[in-house]
């Protein structure tokens, strides 16, 4: 199979929280090795998916578990990514150098090669998501990547929730976008604002599979680990937002999913938002605040 037959396999691993401090890197292969095996031409990880989500706390001692991209990580995923000729698609704690880190996501392909990476570009900084004080923010200006079977956009978890990064891999050329991932409830939050905001964070990035007219994967965690409890649902949607799969709020999954990129072309002709984009009316994107006609401003 190569980046010009019509169809190609996911495969979305949602992996458990990790509340003992485990390595899961072995973990992560053996799901990888498994969905080769049933066919998968690209596997996604969960954001950040060797450690605990250490972002819960603002701890100098968890800056240790950075590493260099490429650097040990990489390696061992490209070796394996040759191996079982997939793609593979990992998120890792990156160390650029002493006092500068990223939330990092490499891109190998299927011989191995290390296509890049994307450096998360949206920072959050909320109870029991502290990622400011670990992360600047990407630099990366939002890169697609031509791999074996697809070309792939890839963004991060804080990510999902801003269409202009997401219109901007699709300008590129993207066929499918993914999102690593790692958010969940908050104990302390009422049960029905639990609810709207797990529907809200599935309705947004299924609102981008349908304005660029391709496929999008959220890949999360699941379980409790600390304050936060995953809400796994890593999911799948087609071109017209269709959800193709989507797993459970407890359980380790992963899902296979196949993608048709003649489908979305076909969605797209059908559906030619980008025929009737304005962009002589969009300059006000680039700025924070547009004034109010006929209102003084503060």
């Amino acid at each position: 199979m190569t980046a010009f037959d019509p169809t190609f396999t996911l495969a979305l691993h949602q992996l458990a929280a990790n509340p003992t401090g485990a390595d899961y890197l072995d973990r992560a292969i053996a799901s990888v090795r498994a969905a080769a095996a049933q066919g998968a031409n690209i596997c996604v990880l969960p954001e950040l998916f060797r450690s605990p989500y250490f972002c819960q706390e603002m701890e100098p001692r968890h800056f240790d578990l950075a590493e260099p991209v490429p650097g040990p990580t990489t390696e061992r995923l490209g070796k394996l990514a040759a191996e079982l000729g997939v793609v593979i698609v990992a998120s890792l704690f990156e160390r650029a150098m002493a006092g500068l880190h990223y939330n990092t996501t490499a891109v190998l392909d299927a011989d191995g090669k290390l296509l890049g990476k994307y450096r998360k570009a949206h920072i959050p900084d909320d109870p029991l998501y502290c990622e400011k004080f670990y992360f600047a923010p990407g630099d990366s200006e939002f890169p697609v990547f031509q791999t074996r079977f697809a070309k792939l956009g890839v963004l991060i978890c804080w990510d999902q929730w801003f269409p202009e990064a997401a219109r901007l891999c699709a300008l590129k050329g993207a066929e499918l976008l993914v999102y690593p991932t790692a958010i969940g409830k908050i104990a302390s939050e009422p049960a029905d604002e639990q609810a709207r905001q797990l529907d809200a964070w599935r309705t947004v990035q299924r609102g981008h599979a349908i304005a660029n007219g391709l496929y999008v994967a959220a890949v999360n965690r699941v379980g409790v680990e600390a304050g936060i409890d995953f809400w796994g649902h890593t999911f799948c949607a087609g071109p017209q937002g269709e959800l193709l799969a989507e797993a459970d709020d407890r359980t380790e999954a992963t899902l296979l999913v196949q993608c048709n990129r003649a489908h979305a072309a076909d969605v797209r002709n059908m559906w030619p938002f980008f025929r009737d984009r304005r962009i002589d009316a969009y300059d006000g994107l680039t700025t924070r605040q547009l004034p109010t006609p006929g209102k003084p401003e503060d």
